[in-house]
């Protein structure tokens, strides 16, 4: 398989099958993904990876805990303006209609978006952190890392799922994992095999052309 095809592949899957991959495996693709670049070497990524009664043990923290009251960070910004809004509008519309989740069902919504506290029953669960003193650079270097995570993923035939959502129960994810006080949790990454039935898993997102986000000058 060549990047092309790894790129082409990987999509944000939201139902898995149980089986866990080995921590060989899962080694590998962490430890490769640190050939990413980062400003000045600096590395920033702190990594989580749960598996098995720890993964366990963490999502019934997070079942038990209050809701907390602010996310770690806003995962958008306030008042999303155009393009942006529509993007997100659309992609919501897709994938709610993708599993016959009407538009008015505001409770099956909810539900399905609660799906994200369990990794959507993926049976690695991996914690992205960063130094809360770092910047947007650091923070750009973290998403460099977890896009080679993911590729190399596919390179292993496995599936995965970014996920900001983890911003929203930050707190117990935190104390569970025991993170010093200056560490901030960035995001959390579904990791296993995907199943191949699940309707969810049928839909992919859309890209605008090309034309509409670049243009290229000199050639």
């Amino acid at each position: 398989m060549d990047v092309s095809e790894a790129v082409q592949r990987r999509m944000s899957v939201r139902a898995f099958k149980p089986d866990t991959p080995s921590a060989a495996i899962v080694r590998a693709i962490l430890e490769g993904a640190a050939r990413a670049p980062s400003g000045g070497n600096l590395q920033p990524w702190h990594v989580h990876a749960l598996a098995g009664e720890p993964l366990a043990q963490l999502l019934q923290a997070v079942e038990s805990a209050p809701l907390q009251e602010e996310p770690e960070y806003a995962v958008y910004p306030p008042d999303l303006w155009e393009p942006y809004r529509t993007r997100r509008f659309r992609n919501a519309e897709q994938l709610y209609a993708s599993i016959g989740i009407p538009r008015e069902d505001k409770a099956a919504r909810l539900r399905q978006m609660a799906k994200n506290a369990s990794f959507f029953g993926a049976p690695v669960g991996i914690f992205l952190s960063v130094d809360r003193r770092m910047g947007p650079p650091q923070w750009a270097d973290l998403g460099i890392y977890l896009q080679t995570v993911m590729l190399l993923a596919v390179e292993q035939g496995l599936d995965t799922c970014p996920q900001e959502f983890w911003a929203f129960r930050s707190q117990p994810v935190a104390r569970f994992l025991e993170l010093p006080p200056e560490r901030m949790l960035f995001a959390g990454i579904a990791l296993g095999w995907r199943d191949e039935s699940a309707p969810i898993n049928q839909w992919r997102t859309e890209r605008d052309p090309f034309d509409t986000w670049a243009e290229m000058r000199g050639f």
